[in-house]
């Protein structure tokens, strides 16, 4: 006798689906509506695809298409999606809004650089060190938060150790003392959250709230004091990019990855890491379960407390890495409030990448590029004010937050101070 399953599908996820297949159906009406509807034709967009002078990569040719007829190909590709969306459902929903979203990106470029020549493989080159301090960033909220423990002082962390690594650098003239020092200064600031969440049970957006004012100030008060009229203590310089043999030499993906600064390839290096160390290590099984049951973990006999100090001080030092970017990373000299709030749109990572390493980092990239955008955008002279084009991967992230891919549900002890009978 056969016994048919029958597999029962929820009002909520089919309302999901459609709401879903909706926004995509709009995303491919608003391709052909933005940037179709009344483009003349004839007119050719030239797509970069070789870097700049000085890189190692082999030479390819640029990629030229017909704009009008590439901007009809994206809208009708993203209609077809969201109807299919509608009918019949896809799985992974999020994949295919990023698919569309990617359709939307390429459209819009293809219109702003129509008659012109625009260069795809500097702006994804850009966008990866742009993203380097948000995934950072990132990373430390993923690892302090995957423990149970919310860090929102990451901002203050990253300013901090900016500074610290300036001034290390400039006062030893080496830069490798500024990423030491830099990293200290965040895990030194991450253990006194850690103490004052963990030991003394101070409510965590509290103590994340005093770490940032605390740098704030503490960091425009030297600034003022004894930087700005002491040249030499601000000064340090910026670690040079470093071209990896062979691989660099890769059409796209060489001048991409395998050509930047040691803080980018320590940040590639610190999400491949994390996410070895949380799903395949037993370390990482010990943190997931004190994120998400901290008694029950206690019971089979996991330490709770050591686990949280040790997790939200490594995130300190990544949070150390990330503000090193700044200073020795990027500009060479220390400015007031640098970080430019990059420690709290890495929790929007965090949380957009759904508390995973990958994620948080693929959700960096995002902002990377949109960060990358509007500079490149204002060399063409798009007609667009610069901060409209910041808003989008902001609205993107309200979308996905918003549960049109799927709620992002945090570690279920996230910031619940835990008690030892």
């Amino acid at each position: 006798m056969t016994t048919a399953t029958v597999t029962r599908v929820l009002p909520a996820e089919i309302r999901r689906s459609r709401i879903t297949g909706v926004v995509l159906l709009l995303i491919g009406l608003s391709i052909f509506l933005l940037f179709g509807l009344g483009l003349e034709g004839g007119l050719t967009t030239k797509f970069g695809l070789n870097p700049g002078v000085g890189s190692q990569a082999l030479r390819m040719p640029d990629l030229t298409v017909p704009t009008r007829a590439t901007i009809y190909l994206l809208s009708l590709v993203s209609i077809f999606l969201g109807a299919a969306q509608i009918v019949r459902g896809f799985k992974r929903a999020g994949l295919l809004i990023g698919l569309v979203a990617t359709f939307f990106v390429l459209a819009f470029l293809a219109w702003a650089a129509r008659g012109k020549s625009f260069n795809l493989l500097g702006i994804l080159s850009s966008s990866l060190v742009s993203a380097t301090p948000i995934a950072l960033a990132a990373l430390c909220g993923v690892i302090s938060e995957r423990a149970g423990v919310v860090n929102i002082g990451i901002e203050g962390m990253m300013l901090m150790a900016a500074q610290a690594a300036v001034v290390s650098a400039s006062l030893t003239g080496s830069l490798w003392v500024g990423l030491l020092a830099a990293i200290l200064t965040g895990m030194l600031l991450a253990a006194a959250h850690a103490v004052l969440a963990i030991r003394y049970k101070v409510d965590q957006i509290v103590s994340g709230v005093a770490i940032n004012i605390f740098a704030t100030g503490t960091t425009s008060y030297i600034l003022s004091r004894f930087l700005r009229d002491a040249a030499s203590l601000n000064n340090s310089g910026v670690f040079r990019p470093i071209s990896i043999p062979l691989l660099s030499k890769i059409p796209i993906i060489g001048p991409i990855f395998f050509e930047n600064s040691i803080i980018v390839y320590l940040m590639m290096l610190v999400v491949a890491v994390l996410h070895v160390v949380l799903y395949y290590t037993p370390w990482g099984l010990r943190t997931r379960a004190v994120g998400e049951h901290p008694k029950a973990a206690d019971t089979l006999g996991v330490n709770v407390f050591k686990v949280r100090y040790i997790n939200v001080i490594a995130g300190g030092a990544i949070a150390g890495l990330g503000g090193a970017y700044f200073g020795i990373g990027s500009v060479g000299r220390f400015d007031e409030v640098m970080t430019a709030g990059k420690g709290f749109i890495g929790l929007a990572a965090m949380i957009f990448g759904k508390w995973n390493p990958i994620g948080a980092f693929l959700a960096s990239l995002l902002f990377g590029f949109a960060d990358s955008l509007q500079v490149k955008l204002q060399i063409l002279r798009v007609p667009i004010p610069s901060e409209f084009l910041l808003m989008a991967p902001y609205i993107v992230t309200m979308i996905v937050l918003a549960g049109v891919v799927g709620r992002a549900a945090a570690p279920a002890a996230d910031g619940v101070p835990y008690e030892k009978n």
